[in-house]
């Protein structure tokens, strides 16, 4: 138990009003909160990061077609000018259902209403090699780590003297068929297609390989046949090897071990290939679903928790039309969120709650520049009005003027001359505090 788990979170305002805590600032938490603006009860959001991250366009990041600020916004400034709501940098450790508290790292906090929206994280399948040594691609950190990757293993594979040793470096595999594994390989192939061998001159890009690995006998299970067939047929004119019906069995770090097909040389293994939701301690047992999802009503009530609601990748309504749960997509946390909302309203006033009813608006995924595929409730389609739909849909779904101004720049140079010139390598420099010192004595000394 830490010391924190005995102290209240400090600086709270007290104000006598129904105290809603959300735990995650992802889009259900987020749209909760600005639901909930200058309303009639009290909102603390937490979250561990102080920034929203839009995770459609991590990929860009983690290929250098946009930095990292571009897709990332402030918690603290949506709460501006909000008396009734505060947000903590803060990572929920447990709750108490019984005492209706959540214990975190800097300190507990009561609630009235709770409501996790903590999201969810990469699915090894208890692959322990895969998780240390592949790359995973759920937040804007790991997205840059990866990015540093790419281009440091290319700044190596320069010096190295034979073909057969870059092959390694040069080679990058994607395990995981949805939209994430299709974008990334399908950016993966431009760069190689038309950046890397300007950078690299001295090196030859007819050996690199681009590998899509996905389990599955499709890819983007979740959408129309149409789409698969044109996503699958995209990628392989990009040049993309894309291995269907296929199942990864082991990592080493170099060596990438697949089932009825011959090993695959590289350094760069990107894991896309599934989700698991995140936990927290303190509830039993029984509240959760085999797939680690939590089991709730229709009205997002966790079951036998009073005043505990869960939404997005976290929740499982159990029957309806979703018996494995709803689509893991940002639609269904944003949909979930604005009915509870309503219904917390609701709630204070006796009224009865509206049970939700997911709308399913669609589904897309792009490939490559000018090559997208969408399908829409009432209308399917893909090439390049496929793809300027996708640029307008996310570019409108982007939080601030100022990320929508830089993401839309940017993405205009990169299709006039494909060229992005955010390949940069930057690595921190760490120094122990006794070397510090030392080098500050140094100086000093010098001088």
């Amino acid at each position: 138990m830490n010391n924190s788990d005995h102290l209240p979170i400090p600086n709270l305002p007290k104000l006598d009003l129904p105290k809603v805590v959300i735990i995650g600032g992802g889009f259900g938490g987020l749209k909760l909160a600005m639901s909930l603006r200058n309303s009639s009860f009290q909102v603390i959001l937490l979250d561990k990061n102080n920034y929203h991250q839009f995770q459609p366009l991590f990929y860009q990041v983690a290929t250098a077609g946009l930095e990292p600020s571009a897709i990332s916004f402030p918690l603290r400034k949506i709460f501006h000018g909000a008396s009734n709501m505060s947000f903590r940098m803060a990572e929920a450790d447990r709750v108490d259902t019984t005492e209706k508290r959540i214990f975190t790292d800097i300190g507990y906090i009561d609630y009235d209403y709770l409501v996790l929206a903590m999201g969810a994280d990469t699915n090894y399948f208890g692959a322990k090699n895969i998780e240390y040594y592949s790359s995973p691609m759920k937040t804007v950190s790991e997205a840059l780590y990866i990015r540093n990757k790419i281009i440091s293993n290319y700044e190596r594979a320069i010096t190295l003297p034979g073909i057969a040793e870059r092959k390694s470096l040069m080679n990058m595999v994607i395990v995981g068929g949805g939209p994430t594994g299709v974008e990334l390989a399908g950016a993966m192939a431009e760069l190689r297609n038309n950046v890397f061998p300007k950078d690299y001159p001295e090196l030859s890009f007819k050996n690199m390989k681009v590998v899509l690995i996905e389990a599955g006998p499709k890819l983007l299970a979740a959408m129309s046949e149409e789409a698969q067939n044109h996503a699958l047929r995209y990628l392989q004119e990009l040049g993309v090897e894309v291995l269907l019906a296929t199942k990864v069995l082991d990592y080493d770090g170099k060596v990438v071990s697949i089932a009825g097909n011959e090993p695959i040389e590289t350094q760069t293994l990107l894991w896309a290939a599934g989700i698991k939701p995140n936990r927290i301690e303190g509830f039993d047992p029984s509240v959760y679903a085999g797939n680690g999802r939590m089991l709730v009503n229709e009205y997002n009530q966790l079951d036998r928790c009073e005043g505990v609601f869960v939404l997005g990748d976290q929740c499982l309504l159990p029957g309806g039309n979703f018996p494995k749960g709803h689509p893991q997509v940002a639609q269904v946390a944003i949909q979930q969120a604005k009915n509870l909302s309503k219904n917390l309203f609701k709630q204070k006033k006796g009224q009865k709650m509206t049970p939700f009813r997911y709308k399913d608006l669609g589904s897309m995924a792009t490939v490559g520049r000018k090559l997208a595929v969408v399908d829409l409730p009432f209308f399917k389609f893909q090439g390049l009005f496929a793809w300027l739909t996708w640029l307008f849909v996310h570019l409108m779904a982007i939080l601030g003027v100022k990320n929508k101004v830089f993401i839309f720049l940017d993405w205009s140079w990169n299709y006039l001359n494909f060229d992005s010139s955010l390949r940069l390598l930057i690595k921190p420099k760490y120094v122990r505090a006794s070397e510090r010192k030392e080098l500050i004595e140094e100086k000093s000394s010098s001088d």
